[in-house]
């Protein structure tokens, strides 16, 4: 299984950034997962339509987008329950936020948003990934996703860097 990890698209009306990212780089992938801050029903709508999608609201998403998908979410892919959670709150940090939203639910894989900081580290035992934005970077210098592939027991998180679309 291949997975697109996006998050933060902060995506109006304009779907061009979108469609022209989806089209160059999520091409061969199974499924996409988003962790939050879409800003428009519509690329929810686009994912959708792309690929197989699991997403989660955050922070900047109005109450259309928080009626059609949930604020967390757990899947299972192979053996590996993957717990998605936009990062939104206060107090603590983003990742400390994230971890302690799944705490005591079992989780092997934590994808989460909201900083636009992409991340590949383990925490406690659990892989926790950033993806950063595909096309919302803010004071990054590139614009980034993860592709995770899991075969098996095998893990790959690579995360992916470029200059935009």
């Amino acid at each position: 299984m291949k997975i697109g990890v996006i998050s933060d698209t902060h995506i109006g009306e304009d779907l061009n950034k979108l469609n022209a990212f989806l089209d160059i780089h999520m091409v061969d992938i199974d499924m996409l997962i988003h962790a939050g801050d879409y800003k428009s029903i519509d690329v929810i709508q686009t994912l959708k339509d792309y690929k197989r999608f699991v997403g989660v609201w955050g922070n900047v998403d109005n109450d259309d987008i928080r009626e059609c998908i949930n604020e967390k979410e757990i899947i299972e892919i192979e053996d590996y329950r993957i717990g998605i959670f936009h990062g939104h709150g206060s107090k603590k940090t983003t990742i400390d936020r994230v971890y302690d939203a799944f705490d005591g639910e079992n989780v092997d894989i934590i994808i989460f948003g909201h900083s636009h900081q992409p991340i590949i580290k383990t925490k406690n035992g659990i892989l926790m990934l950033n993806p950063g934005s595909p096309t919302s970077k803010r004071k990054e210098r590139w614009f980034s996703y993860i592709v995770l592939e899991i075969e098996g027991s095998s893990i790959d998180a690579r995360l992916k860097l470029y200059k935009g679309c």
